[in-house]
């Protein structure tokens, strides 16, 4: 596992993420593998000896990096959602917020899909458990949004088409351009919950008991709580 298990002090916290900031942005032009820690040593001003001090390897580098950025995802989103009432503001609130995590940290978010791959895989666990916490507080979110009629499978599918189409615009949005982040996530929210709503009318009624409510049996594959979420 990662070095020095017990607490950073804050300025060797600040000097880890400097050097996590400096390691990202090489893997995104150079690619993960290309680089190297001298590579990363140079573009931090350390000396390979002080990378050393800090992180084991390179892995442990990236490892940090998407650890702390999922943390910052999860922390206190369960919280937010709770203060907002209606289940379509829960949904443009978690796009808004997923997109603006990304303006923020792009270079950070463009390791998390292109490199996590790369790590060991008792990191890469760590890292896909916090994935699937997160893609499963948006389902749950939209399983709520849907009236709790549509089985797991298709929350799942309609989830990460939602994610995927966030994510793709890493590749293409410039932070220095005519549309906004805040503009972009108005038009992901519109073409998503639009497109939603029409699959929702086209696809037939699932699970729904004599009375128009949700049967017990209906509700165990409908419902993201009744099998462990995404």
């Amino acid at each position: 596992m990662a070095k020095n298990p017990k607490k950073s002090s804050q300025k060797e916290l600040d000097k880890k993420c400097a050097i996590g900031r400096a390691a990202v942005r090489l893997f995104g032009e150079m690619g993960y593998l290309e680089t190297t820690l001298k590579d990363i040593s140079d573009a931090a001003q350390l000396s390979k000896g002080g990378i050393y001090h800090y992180f084991s390897n390179k892995h442990e580098i990236l490892y940090f990096v998407l650890d702390n950025y999922m943390d910052r995802l999860l922390e206190g989103l369960l919280e937010e959602l709770e203060r907002i009432p209606e289940n379509d503001a829960k949904i443009e609130f978690v796009i808004f917020r997923h997109l603006r995590f990304f303006a923020k940290k792009p270079a950070e978010a463009k390791a998390l899909l292109i490199d996590s791959r790369n790590l060991p895989s008792e990191y890469f666990k760590i890292i896909a458990e916090k994935e699937k916490a997160y893609a499963h507080i948006f389902s749950t979110v939209l399983w709520d949004y849907l009236g709790g009629s549509m089985p797991i499978d298709r929350i799942k599918a309609i989830s990460y088409t939602m994610f995927g189409m966030c994510n793709a615009i890493m590749y293409w949005y410039d932070p220095d351009g005519l549309v906004t982040i805040e503009e972009l996530s108005r038009i992901c929210y519109d073409i998503f919950t639009k497109g939603v709503r029409s699959y929702r009318q086209t696809s037939p009624d699932i699970g729904l008991g004599t009375n128009g409510g949700i049967s017990a049996s209906a509700r165990t594959r409908t419902d993201p709580t009744c099998r462990g979420g995404l």
